[in-house]
């Protein structure tokens, strides 16, 4: 707004300009003159054919004077937008009586006739001597003026009262000393957070940082300010959206176009959510000025203050009425009465805002004024001592409001407050502080710019956050956790190459197209991205489909990979379960014998969990055929076949009973099939021992086709697993189901089975088809993926458990140099780094300053030069752990660390 009123002059049409409702709005108010750019009059004729088409005149219809004048300009842009077939008389005259301005009903909206008739007689024309165009007469049939320049002043005004009501609500906050602590929890990080209420919360966090009024009194009028905000927020921003476009599009004219009813159409859909966020705005911000008058401590005042409030502010039912004749409006598809009371409706909750911030400062003046007053009673004489002290303190307690809210209300003390002191013990005095609030707010007044601007600039300032934060769902790691983290890194990548892989590494962020329809019900974790030129992106939500669409689009028949990389899930944070975190990966794509990679995998995840020496694990193994045919044995349709995968999967973390309760109500099960489902699931153990039961005699998965495959499969993956001397790790559990939609054969998990509780560890399996989905041959895979952050926090406990710590650098001396040369530090390091030694150096006078900095880096060595080892020629090296001295000749020093450096490693 502040941008607005700075241009005196609002210039129409021209190369690249646009129409803005902030633009109408500043003309319909008079709080800018018109200009038509001359690029536009130029082109238009004097004089041009006359329509023949004859000119009805409808019934009469006359706007306010504001809408009018708003209806004017939409007119005037919509023939600078054409200009075929119109000539300069018709925008001279708009641009003549917008700048001149026009008493009310002096302009009829009725029908094209009746709005040139009183036009061109406002501008003292003839109207038959000017006439019309045919290309004229297209415009002004089509632009639906009326109902584009009120929805115009809807969209303007609607923004500005976003803003005021955060602002106003915020010092009720104070004035209630209400409990805010739900503004904190509103974003729970699932993904299916609302943006604009936890937009609403967090702006209202900023505006109350550091308030000591807050945090005591649970209200709902409080809490709900977030959603009902917010709500507001979003559709004030669909509407603006849909303004640009109707205030900024050529009119249609001929076939296909729906003329003003069609606008009115897509307007009326766009508007109606706008009426109803509006009456619960209004609403909301009328019980919040109710709490504000309950919060007086006066019962007296309390009382006569809540009979003003009921008598002069709008009440719930004069906005329901309003409401009403919105509601009826619609129904009679009368377009221009729709809008004209939802402006009307908009106009009362400014008025009922305005209530809510005069009794919020009301309220504030009210109870500073109580303590004044017990802060001024006679003290006894006793207390007399340290009354300077007192003072001081009792300063410092004033300074109670939030680093927003005392911006706020010191804005809005400074508009309403007159110069007489006991104002606020008069209850009268409200009515004119919430007539001159309603005022105020209304974006006609040139000091609300102001408000405006300091509203976004605390809330862009961000003052709760001068400590930076990370994401929920995210984590930074230290130098201890790092060191951890590198060196099982260093043990995974040794493993994966041991077996044949390869380093691969993929874009952080895949086209949204790659990654959809992969994932069964898990593709709602997907990270989406904005578009950024065209292409829709999203976040890579594993490393296994962008492997299959690197072997796909390079034509790969065999390739082993291994990566190690980040992932992103938006997903609800837990511990041990985070929205970003690492993947290591190992998968096999080709042709090979039977089940040989499938045990090679399997393999590779004993062999990495035994080698990062976390402590017991269990794999938990199936086959997503054997799964498939047990539900089709129980009766479950192929169609839900994955929907129930997706549920049985949960039977690690709920008991059967919960998820039999999901499979029938929520998926449509009979109870019949769930129970039979539960037969089985419950089926697990040792491998040879339970794929016995499965094959005996007469059993129902030999019958089927697909799981009597996966018994054959899995009978030689035990054998070669037996042979490995690994299966002992491994369960034969028929209640694993992997819910990703991707895996066609064997499928595993890995569960860590110790104190630390982090859950599955690893996954994988095989996925036969995930390669040809990208539109080329079919290339048969399987892999394995290793949860490393579950692994590091596993880690990260045995560390501290041991009660070991962790070295976090490598470094092997330190190079000490006692005094302020730092040339003679630098010489010595350099020998040392040269020598390929970690070394680093310091330079202080304070040599227990050295020792330190060696002990807690447990750093090993030192070379100690002071003023007499410089003139001697000499360095001591110490043994740090050992708390031993050594003097060694200068020239010697490196050798003589080599020596014992190796020594030691050795």
């Amino acid at each position: 707004m502040a941008a607005g009123r700075e241009v005196s002059v609002v210039t129409i049409g021209g190369k690249g300009s646009s129409l803005s409702s902030l633009s109408v709005y500043a003309i319909a108010n008079g709080l800018s003159q018109v200009r038509i750019d001359s690029a536009v009059t130029d082109k238009l004729p004097k004089e041009h054919p006359l329509s023949t088409v004859p000119l009805h005149n409808l019934k009469s219809r006359f706007l306010t004077l504001e809408e009018s004048r708003a209806a004017l300009v939409v007119v005037l842009n919509k023939l600078a937008l054409s200009n075929a077939g119109i000539r300069d008389v018709l925008p001279d005259s708009i641009v003549e009586t917008l700048n001149a301005g026009f008493d009310p009903e002096s302009l009829d909206f009725g029908s094209v006739s009746a709005f040139l008739d009183s036009l061109f007689r406002l501008n003292s024309k003839n109207p038959e001597e000017v006439g019309v165009t045919d290309g004229e007469l297209a415009v002004l049939e089509n632009s639906s003026a009326a109902l584009v320049g009120i929805s115009a002043l809807l969209d303007h005004s609607s923004s500005v009262l976003s803003t005021v009501t955060d602002a106003v609500a915020a010092i009720s906050c104070e004035a209630t000393k209400a409990d805010i602590s739900a503004f904190n929890s509103l974003d729970s990080g699932d993904g299916f957070s609302a943006k604009d209420e936890t937009a609403v919360a967090s702006d209202m966090k900023i505006l109350l940082a550091d308030s000591k009024l807050v945090g005591r009194v649970d209200s709902d009028a409080i809490w709900e300010i977030p959603k009902v905000h917010g709500i507001f927020r979003e559709v004030v921003k669909s509407v603006h959206t849909r303004m640009r476009v109707e205030l900024n599009s050529l009119v249609k004219v001929g076939k296909g176009s729906s003329g003003s009813s069609g606008c009115g159409k897509v307007l009326m859909n766009t508007l109606w959510p706008l009426a109803s966020a509006l009456q619960f705005l209004g609403e909301s911000s009328l019980r919040r000025a109710k709490l504000n008058a309950e919060s007086i401590s006066s019962v007296d005042l309390r009382t006569q203050v809540l009979e003003t409030l009921e008598r002069s502010c709008p009440t719930s039912n004069v906005l329901n009425d309003v409401f009403r004749l919105i509601w009826e409006a619609k129904c009679e598809v009368d377009y221009v009465k729709f809008f004209h009371e939802i402006y009307c409706l908009l106009l009362k909750v400014r008025t009922v805002v305005a209530w809510e911030g005069a009794l919020a400062l009301f309220s504030l003046e009210k109870s500073e004024s109580n303590e004044k007053a017990q802060g001024a009673a006679p003290a006894r004489p006793e207390a007399n001592v340290g009354n300077a002290r007192a003072e001081r303190k009792g300063e410092k307690k004033k300074k109670v409001l939030g680093k927003g809210t005392i911006v706020i209300r010191q804005i809005i003390k400074d508009r309403v407050q007159n110069q007489d002191k006991d104002a606020v013990e008069n209850v009268e005095v409200l009515a004119q502080w919430a007539q001159n609030l309603s005022l105020f707010f209304d974006p006609k007044d040139p000091e609300l710019d102001i408000f405006l601007q300091k509203v976004k600039e605390i809330v862009e300032s961000n003052e709760s956050r001068r400590i930076p934060k990370i994401p929920k769902g995210t984590r930074d790691f230290a130098k201890e956790q790092m060191a951890i983290r590198k060196r099982a890194f260093s043990i995974i990548e040794e493993v994966f190459e041991m077996h044949g892989a390869t380093a691969l590494d993929t874009p952080v962020f895949e086209l949204r197209e790659t990654l959809m329809g992969k994932y069964g019900e898990d593709s709602k974790l997907i990270y989406d991205l904005a578009d950024q030129g065209g292409e829709l992106c999203s976040l890579r939500y594993d490393l296994t489909v962008p492997f299959a669409r690197y072997v796909a689009m390079h034509g790969l028949s065999s390739f082993k990979r291994y990566q190690i990389c980040k992932v992103y899930r938006r997903d609800n944070p837990s511990k041990g379960r985070y929205r970003e975190f690492y993947q290591c990966d190992f998968d096999i794509a080709g042709h090979f014998e039977s089940m040989g990679p499938d045990f090679e995998v399997i393999k590779i995840l004993t062999e990495l969990l035994d080698e990062l020496n976390i402590g017991d694990y269990e794999i938990k193994l199936n086959h997503r055929k054997l799964l498939d045919g047990m539900l089709k044995i129980c009766g479950v349709p192929p169609e839900k076949f994955r929907t129930i995968c997706s549920s049985i999967d949960k039977l690690d973390k709920q008991s059967f009973e919960q998820v039999k309760k999901e499979m029938v109500e929520e998926k449509g099960l009979s109870v019949e099939t769930a129970d039979s489902i539960g037969t089985y699931v419950k089926k697990r153990g040792p491998p040879l021992e339970i794929l016995s039961k499965l094959k005996q005699e007469g059993s129902q998965f030999l019958e089927h086709s697909g799981s009597a495959t996966a018994l054959d499969e899995m009978h030689i993956l035990f054998k070669a697993l037996e042979k490995s001397k690994c299966i002992n790790k491994v369960i034969f559990d028929l209640s694993l189901a992997r819910g990703l939609d991707y895996y066609t054969g064997v499928i595993f998990e890995a569960v860590f089975k110790g104190t630390t509780q982090v859950g599955s560890i690893a996954a994988g399996g095989r996925y036969d088809n995930l390669v040809g989905m990208f539109g080329t041959k079919q290339v048969p895979s399987v892999g394995v993926s290793l949860g490393i952050e579950r692994v590091f926090t596993i880690l990260e406990q045995l560390e501290k458990d041991r009660n070991q710590s962790i070295r976090p650098t490598k470094t092997q001396v330190l190079v000490s140099i006692f005094g302020e040369d730092l040339s003679l530090a630098a010489e010595l390091v350099s020998e040392l780094w040269e020598a390929k030694l970690k070394a680093e150096f310091m330079v202080n006078k304070r040599p227990m300053k050295h020792i330190d900095r060696a002990k807690e880096s447990r750093i090993p060595w030192m070379v100690i030069i002071g003023e007499r080892e410089q003139n001697e020629g000499i360095v001591k090296l110490k043994d740090v752990e050992a708390n031993k001295e050594e003097v060694v000749p200068r020239s010697r020093v490196v050798e003589e660390l080599q020596r014992r450096l190796n020594f030691s490693s050795s």
